[in-house]
């Protein structure tokens, strides 16, 4: 007798802040890995707009740098009929849980947190209190939707893992409550670094403009930045220690194209840096050329990027609010009447 299969998928969460421009860092990082992981898994994905205020923004810039962020991961192969995505600020389950959470949160824990040393020490004028709780925040996003895992960069690892310990202390003071979470780290593209300095990671908060590639970069841009690179004196293009920005290149070559490193090293043997260059910068400008494109589609269409996050809000909340409703009755709160 056939027996019906089941068996669930596991559930993904992630979220991105919307505060400006996505690099090609931030893509191969993270959002490319995100498309594929649709089928495979039931995915859940944010825009993390309320994380972003622990920065002082301006008002006009942060609704125009949200909705084209949201238009943007859409252009990179987001499907909202698969995987609700929604604005994080649109889902109050997120709020609520998150100050629950601060009451279940240790105080040294939130100390130890080198994120909040390090936007501390970047922001010394502006030291607040959300900066501080930020990880407990984070914890709510992950917890409301019973995530099984999380993707993470290196930078963020500490912070899932206060997510964990919150969630056992949750559990064991009341039940099994939430479902902790584990990490999910892509072998390849986990960390693309900067084009002029290969030992820190591509940020958008660098001052030089040649440091990264931006998603939206005009093609002529890309390429020059791409032969602006910084390398080592070498001329043979393999992957090996003190070469960081060769392996750097090679790696995003390597996420691009799908190609092996020793494919990488036989396809340019016997040529020089320059062709090497010039071949992972026209690599990367076709990869993102159709996301390009469907980004200039729809943010011209607010109706439909309307559509989308309320849609996707609806059923976050929808999924979230039955988490909270049961933190609330474990906890004691009298339920809500309406």
């Amino acid at each position: 007798m056939e027996t019906e299969n089941t068996e669930r998928k596991k559930v993904i969460f992630s979220a991105i802040q919307p505060s400006g421009t996505i690099t090609l860092g931030n893509y191969l990082g993270a959002l490319k890995n995100w498309i594929t992981l649709q089928d495979e898994y039931d995915c859940i994905f944010a825009l993390a707009d309320l994380h972003t205020i622990t920065v002082r923004q301006t008002p006009a810039d942060f609704r125009r740098h949200t909705l084209e962020a949201y238009a943007l991961l859409l252009a990179c192969g987001i499907d909202p009929e698969k995987s609700p995505f929604f604005i994080q600020s649109h889902v109050n389950t997120h709020a609520q849980l998150a100050w629950i959470l601060n009451c279940y949160t240790q105080f040294g824990e939130l100390q130890r947190m080198t994120q909040f040393k390090d936007k501390s020490a970047k922001h010394a004028d502006n030291v607040n209190a959300g900066l501080f709780t930020y990880p407990s925040l984070m914890a709510a996003d992950i917890l409301l939707y019973q995530a099984d895992l999380v993707p993470v960069g290196a930078d963020q690892k500490q912070h899932l893992e206060l997510t964990r310990n919150i969630a056992e202390r949750f559990n064991s003071a009341y039940s099994p409550t939430f479902t902790v979470p584990d990490a999910y780290i892509p072998k390849q593209g986990a960390r693309v670094m900067s084009l002029q300095d290969p030992s820190k990671k591509m940020s958008k908060s660098d001052e030089n403009t040649n440091a990264y590639v931006a998603v939206l970069d005009k093609p002529e841009d890309i390429l020059r930045k791409f032969k602006r690179a910084v390398t080592d004196s070498d001329s043979h293009v393999c992957r090996a220690e003190g070469k960081d920005g060769i392996n750097n290149l090679i790696g995003i070559y390597s996420c691009i194209t799908g190609k092996t490193d020793e494919q990488i090293e036989a396809e340019f043997e016997g040529k020089g840096y320059g062709d090497f260059k010039t071949a992972v910068g026209e690599a990367v400008i076709e990869h993102l050329r159709p996301i390009q494109e469907r980004y200039a589609d729809y943010i011209k269409n607010k109706d439909f990027l309307e559509k989308c996050y309320t849609e996707g809000a609806q059923k976050a909340l929808a999924i979230s609010t039955r988490t909270l409703n049961k933190v609330m009755k474990k906890i004691g709160f009298i339920p809500k009447a309406f």
